[in-house]
């Protein structure tokens, strides 16, 4: 409830531009949920961690949508290096995401527990839960053993979610829903400058780059052989 009203109020305008920009990549991630049998709600983590921002970095590190740090990103296979940070690749991420969500609910067969593990790291859930003797959020929430914006970040997600589902009901009308990407995926090869490819196939250079905000430098190296970049389609 808390936050709930908290959005209402003096977050309206942020979460505002959330439910906004959520339309651009809402329909992707929720297909892939659907394709590998997660929860639709699990949408709205990303919305929480970033704001629907692929190029959000937090003071911790984390980056991107799903707000991956170095380690958990290279983990599960997204590149971090100079030229390339797939954790701002929304595609990418998300299918890391959804490996890495799968795993914590394996080990705690409770999508409140994979959240909050989410947020502050599976082993530091998991010696609570040994020490405890609970695997129940709120039970752990009450003892006050999660640090503080753990216990939090659980009641934000669903707090967002119950807002994004009937937002209207909730105060949040007249909204200007971004629009989806639609891309199409294709090889280019090393030495590829996405500044000339856009004028090239006669797209806009933001939208391009908005499409590929892994591409840190906006260009792929030459002694790269060939690489994956998103265009709008119609445009291979």
């Amino acid at each position: 409830k808390n936050w709930i009203k908290f959005f209402q109020t003096r977050g309206k305008h942020s979460f505002k531009r959330w439910l906004e920009r959520s339309a651009r990549y809402a329909p992707y991630i929720q297909e892939q949920l659907e394709t590998h049998d997660l929860p639709q709600d699990l949408l709205y983590v990303a919305m929480i961690e970033s704001g629907f921002t692929p190029r959000a970095k937090s003071p911790a590190g984390a980056v991107g949508i799903w707000q991956f740090i170095a380690p958990t990103a290279r983990r599960y296979g997204l590149k971090v290096n100079w030229w390339i940070d797939e954790r701002r690749n929304f595609t990418k991420a998300t299918g890391a995401a959804i490996r890495y969500k799968k795993d914590l609910y394996d080990m705690f067969q409770s999508w409140h527990l994979v959240s909050a593990s989410y947020n502050t790291g599976e082993n530091r859930v998991s010696r609570l839960i040994r020490k405890h003797k609970t695997n129940d959020f709120w039970e752990l929430a009450e003892l006050r053993t999660l640090p503080n914006e753990t216990i939090n970040y659980v009641p934000k997600i669903i707090a967002a979610t119950l807002i994004a589902k009937s937002p209207a009901l909730y105060g949040f009308k007249d909204l200007d829903y971004n629009m989806p990407f639609k891309f199409e995926i294709t090889e280019v090869p090393g030495g590829t400058d996405l500044s000339n490819l856009a004028r090239y196939i006669g797209v806009k250079e933001k939208y391009l780059k908005d499409l590929n905000p892994d591409l840190l430098k906006g260009f792929i190296p030459r002694e790269i052989k060939t690489h994956s970049i998103k265009v709008p389609i119609g445009s291979i």
